[in-house]
């Protein structure tokens, strides 16, 4: 008996213990995965590797960390390195081409435009028998070409009288009187000098007025090429403060022959700024001072009395030297009437003829000329920077007689 319970306590045991086994696995399966472990905010950062950091913008400045000493100790501080800045190269001074005889070098320009004019002359001139109807057309071909009513009378009455007088007409002979009697329409007495030289601390004034459209900012600027040329040194009045680009474009042009620009705000006192411009070409002891104003229409009275005020302005410092009105060769008799009125307000000293080369008419020449009672002392034929030149009535009969 005493056998049979110490069997069964022993099974009782064994059973127990067998289900305490399988229960504690069951539940270690159960048990969900321990959470990460929280990161140590005192363990230093890690080092980066080379190929995990990111490319710095080249316009931020870029940031390094440099150990700096202080009190006690301190902690790394972030220093900034300044912006690399790119260096613009330095504006390349051009030398611009000499100006003597540029009218010579330039006169395909004028031939190719020109021609029809002495062309046409010369063909009505060769025919055989000169009546009534060949001298009226003489006369038209004259008009067409803008040369003007009284200039054209004298042109024809000269050359019948010459005609007459000569007889036989061989072709050099009709070119040679030709000649003759456009030169002296042309006038080969005039001084047709741009004066700009200066006188003890005074340096040559220059103004340059013009309606709108004529090349007036350009043709100032050819000019400061044309007097660099001739070894003076320039300073530019950017007077025509009414044009947003007007400034910007002298100053371009000054900048490529190391020539001075003076301006002033948009929309500022025109005057102002070319009392500036003369104020600083006698400080830096300049030869020439140009002053490019702002294009205005001939019937708008009140521009037209601004530009007077400029005028008087600058006078306050010296007179000016020169005022030369810019012309579109190609408004014909339009130009006649815009000259009238500006000579009026600023007493014109010269005449600057523009796009010579194109459909322009060269008899405007004369017509000009005779309007105001002043010479043309520039032309402009083409685009190029030294496309201007100074005006030579022999080179230009001869591109207009063709050879």
């Amino acid at each position: 008996m005493d056998i049979l319970i110490l069997a069964v306590v022993i099974a009782v045991v064994v059973l127990g213990a067998l289900g305490g086994l399988i229960v504690g696995s069951r539940r270690k399966k159960q048990l969900p995965p321990p959470p990460p472990a929280a990161p140590d905010i005192t363990a230093p950062p890690a080092e980066p590797h080379v190929g995990d950091e990111a490319e710095t913008p080249r316009d931020e400045p870029r940031r390094t960390i440099e150990e700096v000493d202080l009190p006690g100790g301190g902690a790394p501080t972030a220093v900034e390195e300044p912006p690399v800045v790119e260096e613009l190269p330095p504006t390349e001074i051009e030398v611009p081409e000499p100006t003597a005889g540029r009218l010579i070098r330039l006169r395909a320009r004028l031939s190719r435009s020109q021609n029809a004019l002495g062309k046409g002359l010369l063909t009505l001139l060769s025919r055989e028998h000169l009546d009534e109807d060949t001298w009226e057309e003489i006369e038209d071909i004259l008009l067409t070409a803008d040369v003007g009513v009284q200039p054209t009378q004298e042109l024809v009455e000269g050359l019948r009288e010459r005609v007459k007088v000569l007889g036989t007409r061989t072709p050099e002979e009709l070119r040679g009187l030709l000649r003759e009697e456009l030169l002296k329409l042309v006038g080969t007495d005039m001084d047709r000098t741009v004066r700009t030289e200066p006188e003890a601390s005074k340096p040559g004034i220059v103004m340059v007025v013009g309606v709108n459209g004529t090349g007036k900012t350009t043709t100032t600027g050819k000019l400061a090429r044309v007097l660099v040329a001739d070894g003076r040194s320039v300073v530019l009045g950017a007077a025509d403060t009414f044009r947003a680009a007007a400034a910007d474009q002298l100053q371009t042009w000054g900048e490529r022959v190391g020539a001075y620009t003076v301006r002033g705000p948009e929309g500022g006192d025109p005057a102002s700024v070319a009392f500036d411009a003369v104020k600083e070409g006698k400080e830096m002891g300049s030869d020439v001072v140009l002053i490019d104003t702002a294009g205005r229409l001939h019937t708008k009275t009140g521009l037209m009395d601004e530009l007077g005020k400029v005028k008087r302005v600058v006078e306050k410092h010296a007179p000016l030297d020169e005022v030369l009105l810019v012309l579109d060769a190609t408004t014909g008799q339009n130009g006649l009437v815009q000259a009238r009125v500006f000579a009026e307000v600023v007493d014109i000293t010269g005449i600057v003829l523009t796009k010579l080369d194109g459909t322009a008419k060269g008899g405007i020449v004369v017509a000009v000329q005779r309007e105001l009672g002043v010479p043309v002392k520039l032309v402009g034929l083409g685009e190029g920077a030294d496309d201007l030149a100074p005006f030579e009535p022999e080179a230009f009969v001869d591109a207009l007689i063709g050879d």
